[in-house]
């Protein structure tokens, strides 16, 4: 994907969402923007689909939490720095992320600029996509 698209990506994502900060009544931490982009159902009984683009400012942070399924990640711009059951990993943009169903994981902008991802999630259905960790 080209830098020019994944631009058009991100602005079209912005202006779609405007400043959404709440997901299925949960509200998102401060400098934290998500942008839902599309939720399907699965062809395997209860699971779905959900894309998202996740913006956080610079130094923000999404702290820990889980999902009830596996998490993708493609990075779209700045830098991220990701901690998956408490190890670090450095992601720039085309960077890419698996993380699996429940694993404690948490985000953090290490850039100067907004750091953007692509988000993609294979969760139950009608479960709360973000869990908060204990």
């Amino acid at each position: 994907m080209s830098v020019r698209m994944m631009g058009a990506i991100a602005a079209c994502a912005a202006l779609i969402a405007g400043s959404s900060t709440e997901l299925q009544g949960q509200t998102t931490p401060p400098g934290v923007t998500r942008t839902d982009l599309q939720r399907h159902d699965l062809s395997i009984p209860g699971r779905e689909v959900m894309q998202a683009t996740i913006a956080l400012a610079p130094g923000a942070t999404a702290p820990e939490h889980s999902h009830p399924g596996e998490e993708i990640i493609y990075v779209l711009q700045g830098s991220f720095e990701y901690r998956v059951a408490g190890k670090p990993v450095r992601l720039e943009p085309g960077g890419v992320l698996f993380i699996p169903a429940g694993v404690i994981h948490s985000a953090k902008n290490m850039g100067s600029g907004n750091a953007v991802e692509l988000a993609t999630y294979v969760v139950e259905k009608g479960r709360p996509l973000v869990v908060p960790a204990r």
